[in-house]
């Protein structure tokens, strides 16, 4: 059985078996190069099963006009639609960047066993950098989580797409800044100074 064609994200669930966690993260880091092609924040993500691909999904919240549209939930929406269920208990997820929030809790409420991330996030990371919601006792579903699966091809990924991003926007400030109009300044006209004072010529 497979599923719908690789366009819509969902990749047929019997095309690789017995795959190990590196060999997953780099369909992941290829996910997160398809996001970076396309303008968006280089950042991929692949459901597994069984060692078997189910999902794959990368980031594309602009071109989605989605603030939801992360790569971990598009892959877990292609994957609940395959498998025709909300709940994924005997699914993986290996994303190039540790989760945030939003996501996390997505792949827990939807029952993942487990979470493999490449890069850590210190900004938004919710898998240990700035909270571990993995980790929260209070909550009612815990999902198994592991990161730095190939962290520094996952990190430069970020790097080169960031440093991209500047060296454009610098190359645009500079273009404008040569392209911009002079502001015309008046004619200097030279005017004769008088050599009397307004008292000349007053009787005493």
């Amino acid at each position: 059985m497979t599923g719908p064609a690789n366009t819509s994200g969902i990749t047929g669930i019997a095309d690789i078996r017995d795959i190990t966690d590196e060999a997953a993260m780099r369909i992941a880091i290829d996910q997160a190069r398809n996001a970076g092609l396309v303008g968006e924040v280089p950042v991929g993500a692949v459901v597994m099963r069984r060692g078997q691909v189910i999902a794959t999904g990368y980031n594309r919240p602009i071109t989605e006009h989605d603030p939801t549209a992360h790569a971990e939930i598009v892959a877990l929406r292609h994957a609940a639609t395959l498998l025709g269920n909300y709940r994924l208990p005997e699914c993986e997820l290996f994303v190039t960047l540790e989760p945030c929030a939003m996501c996390a809790m997505a792949l827990m409420h939807a029952r993942f066993k487990r979470v493999v991330f490449g890069a850590l996030e210190p900004k938004t990371g919710a898998a240990g950098s700035v909270l571990n919601l993995f980790d929260n006792s209070v909550l009612n579903h815990h999902t198994a989580i592991q990161g730095g699966v190939l962290a520094d091809e996952c990190s430069q990924l970020l790097k080169d797409f960031f440093a991209e991003r500047r060296e454009q926007y610098r190359q645009r400030r500079a273009s404008d800044f040569a392209e911009a109009e002079v502001i015309p300044t008046g004619d200097v006209t030279e005017v004769a100074v008088p050599t009397t004072t307004p008292l000349d010529g007053i009787n005493p």
